[in-house]
């Protein structure tokens, strides 16, 4: 019979289809489902009783929708997760609220098989097998359901079928549940139900499908009902969400369920029990099985290297068996290979090993070591009063005071000399040169085998640790050496009494086993001893032994350079004797005359004055009412020559004041106090550009209008060479600092010439006439970038040359300390587009930035390289000559 039926047959809902999957089994005969149209996602929320929340269900920690059945406790609540059915204890943190949208009737329903129900004697296990068959039939498949009724607390009353399969007559025919049949629609049935605690345990304890056997977690993924403690509830309606009460903990105790029918609490804790003993069992069974395997596992792999082991004793005994017919013959041979190898080691010899070098290295240093000439001490003392006396003098303006100090100078000049002479006679019986020629030897010989020597302070007591280490190495070699000179010698007289015995010439007895009784011995301990020898030979020095060696070595490479710069200071002390001496010889107590230089001069001075007069002849017969054209051409010819003169006696005059310079700077400073007239200290500042005896209207100069914008710029030629003529404004304050710029940059063309990448300055001279400086400089009309680029671009490679002459230049500047200005392709020139000459501006207030100088260089012509890639290349290019012409002013 039905209780609680509430419609039948004529209800509206009756033989109705619905698609459902199953989700959780109560007993055999009931089960949740959840209809395919209301299946939502897990949501999250806080804990509310008049509402549906949502739970972390323990299994997965997946959020599912459920309704709070009991408060066990403060911290504890029974919930039904109403998606798919079953139960479980959460912690009060565990479930969280909802938002309104899913506050819709769950998705799962409750459903009762159609015309079935549980016996009333039916045993727990049976209970839990029929739980399981129903599971199998219906759990996530999708089933039709026809309804019947629906009960009071809203379970479902349907047939269920999958297919053409009736899944209750499928329950029934298994045993798991019996038929009832209904009186009336309108009669209650009267069905005997389990006590609700009895039925919570049960659906708790039932077997349910495994969720981790899905092949996809779909939306039907749902929690798995269970309880961590064993409670009996006295379950109402769950619809019911307004009257929640909370478990009294005297209720349970397992003794306060009513379990009813003819199942006993007993025999539920004996089932149980039962139970857990077979999964004890099974698990100790499966256990063991398994150590069973691998213990099998084992024997087999034990098995199989005792074959292969039986295998390999099987081919050493072969080996060795054949091993033994060829013994004496292998050993002989492998001996005298070793004995080929102790030949050659002992031909080439080991010194190196033992430092046989570095002890002799250290008695050459020892032996012939370089010391202080006994002269050198007092030719310091007397050359450094020399000096002052000759600083003394440089520095005096007067000439009055200059004779006296000259006076001293002198007298300390006699001294000086025969200081020099005796320390000159000293250095040749010294043998020096051959000393230092034995040091380089050596340093390059140890180099050879050393390598680089290590930075070390200079100790006797590195020398002496070397010592006996090298001793006590030399002592155990030579003990191992007599060891394998024995053995040698005793397995030859060996092999000597072997002849006898076979030897049939041999008249006398000889007792056999007594020869070659020991030979095995014999071998054994001449083997042993090559060995050593040949370990000791061959085999690299250990960590200890190699830092003794580089200590030594370094030593002995701080020694042979200690003893070459003290003879490199005497060799330089010495050249500089020789050059006194040589110098003084000439000029022992008097000065150097000057008459040459004032012959050149006065020839000069006829040679202007002549040229003058015919410049103005010229003039004369060119403004006559009849030029004589032939008379002209012929006083051009004779300008031409006389221009060409002076140029000549303006060449030897500076040859004089470069011999005077050199004279006055080393020997002689009194020079330009003596001779003021001559102008020696202006020259001297000047770097040797300024010539006293240029004068602007000697030279057939013509303007340059388009390159004079900025200062008065003439052109003219001298000796066949194009010159220009730059002009600057001087006044008495600028005077001096024109003549210091000039001879800065004349220095630093000087110093490289070519490699310096500068223009050369010719000369630099003062007009009487008028305030103005002229800086005489070479010009190429036809050679600048600009023209160049027009008549013929330059290509890559001719680009990156003019890229390492530009910065050849700007180093060059740069180094001597001179700022310079703009850059630009018409301050470049390039000879036979080879080499290149840059005239820069040379009073800017800034130095050229790698910007600047960037931008040049792209746009004007090396496009396809950068800056950066330039500086890269620049060592590696073909030389040019980049040229930096000085401009004294913006």
């Amino acid at each position: 019979s039905f209780s609680g039926i509430v419609q039948m047959d004529e209800d509206t809902h009756y033989d109705k289809v619905e698609d459902v999957v199953g989700s959780h089994i109560e007993d055999a005969v009931t089960f949740w489902a959840q209809v395919n149209s209301k299946l939502a996602s897990s949501v999250l929320g806080n804990l509310d009783p008049k509402k549906i929340y949502g739970g972390l269900f323990s299994e997965d920690k997946c959020w599912y929708r459920c309704k709070v059945l009991k408060i066990i406790s403060d911290e504890k609540c029974l919930v039904r997760y109403i998606d798919y059915g079953n139960v479980e204890i959460l912690n009060r943190s565990d479930i969280v609220e909802i938002p309104l949208e899913l506050q819709f009737s769950s998705v799962a329903k409750k459903y009762k098989l159609w015309g079935l129900c549980i016996p009333s004697n039916q045993e727990v296990t049976q209970f839990d097998q029929g739980t399981t068959f129903l599971g199998s039939l219906i759990f996530e498949k999708e089933i039709k359901m026809r309804i019947k009724a629906t009960s009071e607390d809203g379970t479902v009353i349907a047939q269920a079928e999958y297919g053409s399969v009736d899944i209750g007559e499928e329950v029934f025919k298994k045993g798991f549940a019996e038929k009832c049949k209904p009186t009336s629609r309108t009669d209650i049935c009267e069905e005997k139900k389990l006590d609700p605690g009895q039925l919570v345990l049960r659906n708790l304890k039932s077997p349910i499908p495994l969720w981790g056997h899905r092949s996809n977690q779909s939306t039907f993924s749902r929690p798995k009902g269970h309880l961590s403690e064993k409670l009996t509830l006295d379950l109402k309606n769950e619809n019911d969400a307004g009257n929640l009460t909370t478990f009294p903990k005297e209720s349970l105790a397992v003794g306060d369920f009513n379990l009813g029918s003819n199942v006993s609490l007993a025999k539920i804790k004996q089932d149980q029990k039962l139970t857990e003993e077979n999964e004890k069992l099974k698990t100790e069974k499966d256990a063991l099985l398994e150590s069973y395997k691998a213990l099998e596992l084992k024997v087999e792999q034990i098995a199989q290297e005792l074959q292969q082991e039986k295998a390999a004793a099987v081919d050493l005994t072969n080996h060795l068996e054949s091993t033994l017919k060829t013994c004496i013959d292998t050993r002989m041979k492998n001996l005298a290979a070793k004995m080929e190898i102790l030949k050659e080691m002992r031909h080439v010899g080991i010194s190196v090993r033992f430092g046989n070098d570095l002890s002799d290295a250290v008695q050459v240093l020892d032996e012939g070591c370089f010391t202080t000439p006994a002269s050198l001490n007092g030719l310091e003392i007397i050359w450094a009063e020399y000096n002052l006396a000759q600083e003394k003098i440089k520095t005096c303006e007067y000439v009055n005071e200059g004779n006296i100090l000259i006076a001293q100078r002198n007298e300390m000049q006699q001294k000086l000399y025969l200081s020099v002479e005796d320390f000159i006679l000293e250095v040749d019986e010294s043998s020096l040169n051959k000393r230092l020629k034995t040091l380089q030897d050596l340093s390059v010989s140890l180099e050879a085998v050393y390598g680089e020597a290590k930075e070390g302070a200079n100790s006797d007591e590195i020398l002496k640790k070397f010592y006996d280490w090298k001793c006590d190495k030399r002592e155990k070699f030579t003990n191992v050496r007599s060891e394998t000179d024995t053995s040698l010698q005793r397995l030859v007289a060996w092999f000597q009494r072997t002849l006898k015995v076979f030897d049939l010439s041999v008249e006398e007895p000889v007792i056999s086993e007594d020869v070659v009784d020991n030979i095995d011995e014999i071998l054994e301990k001449t083997e042993s001893s090559v060995c050593k020898e040949l370990e000791i030979a061959l085999v690299d020095q250990g960590d200890a032994d190699k830092e003794i060696i580089l200590n030594t070595y370094s030593q002995v490479l701080q020694k042979i350079r200690s003893e070459e710069r003290l003879i490199a200071t005497v060799q330089a002390k010495y050249k500089d004797s020789i050059e006194f001496k040589k110098q003084h010889i000439e000029y022992l107590n008097k000065s150097p005359s000057v008459d040459h230089l004032l012959s050149i001069k006065k020839t000069l001075k006829s040679l202007k004055a002549r040229l003058r007069w015919k410049l103005v002849e010229k003039n004369n017969l060119e403004e006559s009412d009849d030029p004589d054209g032939s008379q002209i051409e012929k006083i051009k010819e004779e300008i031409t020559q006389l221009r060409n003169n002076v140029f000549q006696e303006i060449y030897h005059e500076r040859e004089e004041y470069e011999m005077l310079t050199s004279l006055a700077q080393k020997w002689f400073p009194e020079l330009p106090l003596l001779h003021p007239e001559i102008g020696l200290l202006k020259y001297m500042n000047s770097g040797g550009l300024l010539t006293m005896s240029l004068e602007r209207d000697l030279l057939d100069a013509e303007p340059m209008k388009e390159l004079s914008s900025k200062r008065p710029l003439l052109c003219s030629e001298v000796n066949g060479q194009i010159i220009l003529l730059k002009g600057y404004s001087v006044d008495v304050d600028t005077e001096a600092k024109v003549i210091e710029r000039a001879a800065t940059y004349h220095r630093a063309w000087r110093e490289a010439e070519e490699e310096s990448g500068l223009l050369p300055l010719i000369f630099l001279f003062l007009c009487k006439s008028d305030p103005m400086a002229y800086l005489m400089v070479p010009y190429y009309p036809r050679a600048n970038l600009s023209t160049v680029q027009a008549s013929m671009p330059l290509n890559s490679e001719e680009a990156l040359k003019v890229m390492k002459g530009v910065a050849q230049g700007l180093h060059t500047l740069h180094k001597a300390d001179i700022i310079h200005g703009s850059l630009h392709q018409n301050n470049v020139f390039a000879i036979n587009l080879r080499g290149l000459l840059c005239s820069l501006h040379l009073a800017s207030s800034t130095l050229l930035t790698a910007s600047e100088f960037h931008s040049f260089l792209l746009p004007n012509y090396i496009s396809l390289y950068g800056c950066t890639t330039f500086c890269l290349y620049i060592h590696q290019l073909l030389d040019i000559w980049v040229v930096y012409t000085y401009w004294l002013y913006e």
